[in-house]
């Protein structure tokens, strides 16, 4: 198809086709004989034309500016029309170039439909798009890029005007969508007016934005709202300028306020519920030549009807409470904040300090009311910040932590209510919950309650999420290292069931020494499921964590591992778990990170477990869970009978022994003990680690045998005073009840020397599995060999010595 072009000298027009940038020559402009890759139509010119394809609309764009001197003569008032007729279905560009004086400003009016501003890089949905600049001495102020359909209806400029239109090649639009009203000087850069009939919500921006707001320019923005309609403005994003004189502001002219102007600045909350017309206005300064700094402001309008609870108030009273902040936002604040298009959620502090999120602090009562017709939208945010920096003064004290009822009589949901409690370095806390103690929530022990507590703690070394606890459990007492933030969050909708009130404490304690230590009380009716913190992704390096758990007196525990080794490969350093009963005397059970964990057993006292992790070797983390249950004492009848029948036992001989030395008395010379320095003294190990039985030996011949020696297993049964006293190992020093159980030093052998199967458990030290305070006879020339002495040469013995890292494996 052919394309003529007539353009008229007095319309001053010239138009432009011309290759869109980027894109080859597949496409060619024929005009007569001569191809071409763009062609310039002048005023005056009458030009015929075809393409060289039959899609040029891929390749070429079209702009056609206009030339309008308000200066030296009539200013063309009225409808802007799109002109000229009959050009080819391209992507247009019209630019209407408008000259004016600064004394008399132009108007520009939109057609009903009006405009809405975008940010730079933004599009409109119909790819139709107005670009307005203003100019002043021939410099260039960009207003800003707008698209059709929105409130603005006016702009006002100081100076000339270039005025742009972006139309796709395949919308037929016939007119410009504008008009020049008037001129009229206004002594600012632009007043943009915006019209805004019903509830809704729109965005403006400062002009060059974001580059910059003109040096100690001002400018405004009128809005125009029905009597019935509420608006409250927001500023989301804006800098400052370095200002040598003047200080940038934001001025408002509100109808029936008491001093207009109201100047904010721009880091003020603005004001909201406002009921009618008014204007806001942006003032730069006399910026710094060095460094100048940008002035830029971006912001909201929302507009909606007033609410019927408007006027109801809400007492929260925080004068008591000390170091809080408390937030009533929208959900999801602050990582989900968006431009919304619609009426929102405001939250007032007075009925013109109004905002999507407002924080109360501490020391001050407040009343407060809600712009809002859901009040589910809203959430409540809380902290609160308890520290210790001298234990001498916080030692004795007793912190609660709950949620404070000024917070919890309010029609908002809760969303959070963080503790950060602070503390030196050999400061340490001990969180407590008396009547409801605290549990794990895991798939076999969940919670029923309306809300938990998550305890993170982060220590200078490394930070230790210990997971989720909710009430209702075992766990009685959780003590940990400095820095520890306590989140309680509720379930669901609601809050605290009024039948399970808040139990939690903490108090700040001396040091300890692992990372963590629970002390936990089984419930007898139920099993108890216990995890190492961090769960899923596992325990930190190098962290070591304890349990101590309490079994009455007249009740056994049954502990049992969920799986049957830790899992982990260590890179550098071991990995232990330790159980040790408290009591003396106990035997202490030690597993590394390549042995079995020990299998199901029965704990007869409060016993510790704890689990020392290393740097595993691999992405795979050290996680344990064991479960303890609660179970009463079952009486052994043999050991009764056992003991009964000793006693009996012991009551004849000794009456016999009586009888003896009376009849002896006169004529029986006192014996002496004779003591042979070769006999082996030190306590062997079980009896099955003899190399030799007794009855090929002679290491159970006495030299002097005393009734307490003949008799001493019969009165370790029955009061089970005896005690070996042989220097073995025992990892775990100080008083019974205070020390965790802490995993031996590298340079020490880890337990007892097991038997061949590595899943049986290494028996106690009993003294009637031994052969203590045993003298032999030697004959001469003979060596002893008794299976106990000599152990060390033989490299076969039964209590831990110390011993090279080689040896150990190590």
């Amino acid at each position: 198809a052919s394309f003529t072009i007539s353009l008229h000298k007095a319309d001053n027009t010239t138009v432009m086709i011309k290759l869109k940038p980027g894109l080859q020559a597949n496409c060619r402009i024929r005009m007569k004989y001569v191809i071409m890759s763009e062609l310039k139509i002048k005023p005056g010119d009458n030009v015929t034309f075809t393409f060289t394809c039959g899609t040029p609309e891929k390749y070429f764009i079209t702009e056609i500016q206009k030339n309008i001197d308000c200066v030296s003569g009539p200013c063309p008032f009225g409808d802007v029309h799109l002109y000229p007729p009959g050009l080819p279905r391209l992507n247009r560009t019209y630019i209407w170039d408008v000259k004016a004086s600064t004394k008399a400003g132009l108007e520009l009016k939109f057609s009903t439909s009006w405009l809405r501003q975008i940010e730079p890089g933004e599009t409109c949905p119909d790819a139709v798009s107005y670009n307005i600049n203003s100019s002043i001495d021939n410099a260039m102020v960009n207003i800003g890029t707008f698209c059709r359909n929105g409130s603005v209806s006016r702009v006002k400029l100081l100076g000339g005007v270039v005025m742009s239109l972006h139309l796709p090649w395949h919308l037929p639009l016939t007119t410009s969508g504008f008009n020049i009203a008037s001129r009229a000087s206004i002594k600012r850069l632009c007043i943009i007016e915006s019209i805004l009939k019903r509830e809704s919500s729109i965005t403006l921006m400062s002009p060059n934005y974001p580059l910059g707001f003109p040096e100690d320019e001002l400018m405004t923005w009128q809005f125009v709202i029905p009597p019935s309609l509420r608006a409250s403005v927001f500023f989301h994003n804006y800098s400052l300028s370095n200002c040598e004189r003047k200080e940038e502001r934001v001025e408002y002219y509100i109808p029936g306020s008491p001093s207009n102007p109201e100047v904010f600045k721009l880091s003020d909350s603005q004001p909201a519920n406002i009921a009618g017309t008014f204007n806001m206005s942006l003032q730069g300064c006399d910026q710094d030549a060095q460094n100048p700094g940008i002035l830029r402001l971006l912001f909201q309008v929302v507009v909606q009807h007033p609410q019927v609870d408007e006027n109801v108030t809400h007492l929260v009273d925080l004068s008591k409470e000390k170091n809080m902040t408390v937030t009533i936002h929208l959900e999801g604040w602050p990582s989900r904040t968006p431009l919304m298009s619609e009426p929102i959620c405001l939250i007032c502090k007075d009925p013109r300090t109004c905002d999507r999120a407002l924080t109360l602090t501490s020391g001050a009562v407040y009343r407060i009311s809600f712009l809002c017709k859901d009040l589910s939208q809203l959430r409540i945010t809380a902290e609160k910040g308890i520290g210790c920096m001298d234990i001498r003064w916080c030692q004795k004290k007793i912190y609660s932590l709950s949620v404070p009822k000024a917070i919890t009589r309010l029609p908002i949901r809760l969303h959070k209510f963080n503790w950060k409690l602070l503390a030196t370095d050999m400061i340490n806390v001990e969180i407590t919950s008396p009547s409801l103690k605290l549990q794990q929530p895991i798939p076999e022990q969940r919670c029923n309650t309306s809300y938990s507590y998550s305890i993170v703690s982060a220590t200078p070394e490394t930070e230790l999420n210990l997971g989720v606890f909710c009430p209702g459990g075992s766990i009685e007492k959780i003590q940990m290292r400095n820095n520890i933030t306590i989140s309680l969050k509720p379930f669901g909708k609601g809050f605290i069931n009024e039948s399970i009130p808040q139990d939690l404490k903490m108090s700040f304690v001396p040091h300890i020494k692992d990372e963590c230590i629970f002390t936990v009380s089984p419930n007898p009716q139920a099993k108890v499921y216990l995890q190492t913190p961090n769960s899923p992704y596992g325990l930190p390096p190098y962290v070591s964590i304890s349990w101590f758990i309490t079994v009455p007196s007249k009740q056994t525990a049954r502990l049992r591992f969920s799986k049957d080794r830790m899992g982990i490969a260590c890179e550098t350093g071991r990995a232990y778990v330790n159980i040790k009963e408290e009591t003396p005397g106990a035997e202490e059970i030690v597993r590394r990170e390549d042995e079995l964990l020990p299998q199901p057993r029965n704990m007869l006292h409060s016993f510790w477990v704890n689990v020392s992790n290393c740097r595993p070797a691999d992405k795979t983390q050290l996680t344990l869970q064991f479960w303890v249950t609660l179970a009463d004492k079952q009486l052994d009848l043999g050991i009764i009978l056992a003991v009964v029948a000793g006693a009996g036992v012991l009551t004849v001989i000794g009456l016999t022994v009586c009888c003896v030395k009376k009849k002896k008395k006169k004529t029986q010379n006192p014996m002496v003990g004779v003591y042979n320095d070769n006999v082996n003294t030190q306590m062997p190990g079980r009896k099955g680690s003899f190399r030799k039985g007794r009855q090929n030996n002679e290491s159970h011949v006495y030299a002097v045998i005393d009734d307490a020696v003949v008799y001493g297993h019969l009165l370790k049964e029955s009061n089970g005073s005896v005690s070996p006293e042989v220097d073995v190992y025992r990892p775990f020093d100080g008083p019974i009840g205070s020390t965790p159980p802490s995993p031996p030093p590298f340079s020490f052998k880890k337990d007892i020397k097991r038997s061949s199967n590595p899943e049986e458990e290494p028996l106690p030290l009993m003294d009637i599995d031994q052969d203590t305070y045993t003298f032999a006879h030697q004959k001469s020339g003979q060596s002893e060999d008794n299976g106990d002495a000599n152990k060390k040469d033989k490299g076969d013995t039964g209590i831990p010595l110390l011993e090279n890292k080689e040896q150990d494996g190590l």
